[in-house]
């Protein structure tokens, strides 16, 4: 048994999205052999009061909480113009949370100190400081510099986007030198896909350091429960809605595939489900048949609600939890290429791809038509799924821990 500490970017429960999916069943696996405490920065909208995250509180020894810092927009740009780290550098820099982690590793001696996302990466030299003889795992979310070079990309080719992709431009620069320092400072390094990992150890070069795929993983069962009222759409895209790729996502299939879409069905309905939405999704609220919910206290009714999830990326890294959600759910999916990256699946078997408009409105037009081609892809999705039950993968942190001890 092994004492471990997890560092996380916001409070893993409730698990609602990403992150927090990915995390929250990180520590069930973990917590069934070990000793796990949790030092955790929480956002406006999640709560520590106990009986709201008892679930969390029963797999976990230790928690310690700090609010996630406020940042003004002019800190970001004195930031941007004074410093040569990346803006995720700064994000969750906070001297509260620095008290509580010395503390924390003053306190105990932690064998294993895992740091959830690139955000906590900065905190690297005090634990090393403070707790030399503790193993330091850097499990990254996500190709940082590789996303925010697709968002450069993507951004590029439309002049209002010209801000956003010179902000891209200098962040791939900085990130590149982060991520790098990050992934050689940590002595284990994992990524949520073989993809992901490729990319990362292009990044770090000639080393002898590789980085492990462990793919997201989330309870298969709770999502296989019925609800008692779901809550019916045509189409469904679920994420946190201030989130970029998810921005891009979803102004990009209004535009350029839904006005198809409704011109050939009239009365489809699409609902965009997650919190935060942002003020460039705004004017989807007019449009008829569309819906921004902002934040729910469930996603089951919507997944199960749903005759189709759509995963319209353009930009991104790592996996989309949804596509797991989605299939474990039931739900069958219309992804691009970019949205089922890292997941080893053939268009037409567990999902259908569509990487142009015309052609990711046919394929959601096509299955909304034909129940029986939905039913196959859900049959052979939810076989599929199961290897993405967090029983099944998180032992693989483990194999992880044993080797770098050693």
């Amino acid at each position: 048994m092994s004492q471990i500490l997890l560092l996380t970017p916001q409070l893993p429960y409730p698990p609602h999205q990403g992150t927090s999916l990915r995390n929250y069943h990180i520590i069930c696996g973990l917590a069934q052999k070990h000793t796990v405490s949790l030092l955790s920065f929480v956002e406006e909208n999640q709560s520590i009061d106990e009986l709201q995250i008892e679930p969390l509180l029963e797999q976990i020894d230790q928690l310690e909480t700090v609010s996630v810092p406020k940042r003004t927009s002019q800190k970001r740009l004195v930031q941007l113009v004074t410093t040569s780290q990346p803006d995720m550098a700064h994000r969750l820099a906070s001297s509260v949370f620095e008290v509580k982690l010395r503390a924390l590793l003053n306190e105990r001696p932690f064998h294993i100190i895992q740091i959830e996302g690139i955000e906590l990466a900065r905190y690297i030299p005090i634990i090393r400081q403070v707790s030399p003889q503790s193993k330091i795992v850097f499990d990254n979310h996500n190709a940082e510099t590789e996303l925010q070079h697709r968002n450069f990309l993507t951004d590029i080719r439309r002049l209002k986007r010209l801000p956003a992709a010179i902000y891209s431009w200098i962040q791939v620069q900085r990130l590149r030198r982060f991520e790098r320092w990050a992934c050689l400072e940590s002595d284990g390094v994992t990524a949520v896909s073989e993809a992901d990992a490729d990319l990362l150890e292009t990044l770090i070069g000639q080393s002898e350091k590789s980085v492990v795929a462990i793919p997201n993983s989330i309870d298969i069962t709770q999502y296989q429960h019925q609800v008692d009222t779901p809550i019916p759409f045509d189409l469904i895209f679920a994420g946190k809605m201030d989130y970029r790729p998810n921005v891009d996502a979803v102004l990009w299939f209004a535009e350029q595939v839904w006005p198809y879409i409704v011109e050939k069905r009239p009365l489809t309905t699409w609902a965009i489900v997650g919190q935060k939405p942002h003020e460039r999704l705004m004017g989807l609220k007019e449009q008829s048949g569309i819906t921004l919910t902002g934040f729910v206290e469930s996603m089951q009714p919507y997944w199960h609600g749903a005759q189709i999830a759509i995963m319209p990326f353009r930009i991104g890294s790592g996996t989309r939890l949804k596509i797991i959600e989605a299939m474990a759910s039931g739900t069958p999916i219309v992804s691009t290429p970019v949205g089922a990256e890292g997941f080893p699946v053939t268009s037409g078997q567990e999902l259908v791809l569509a990487e142009l408009a015309h052609e990711m409105a046919t394929a959601v037009l096509s299955l909304l038509d034909n129940p029986e081609n939905r039913t196959k892809l859900i049959l052979n999705a939810t076989e599929f799924v199961k290897q993405y039950d967090w029983r099944q993968v998180v032992g693989r942190f483990e194999t992880l821990y044993q080797d770098i001890k050693s």
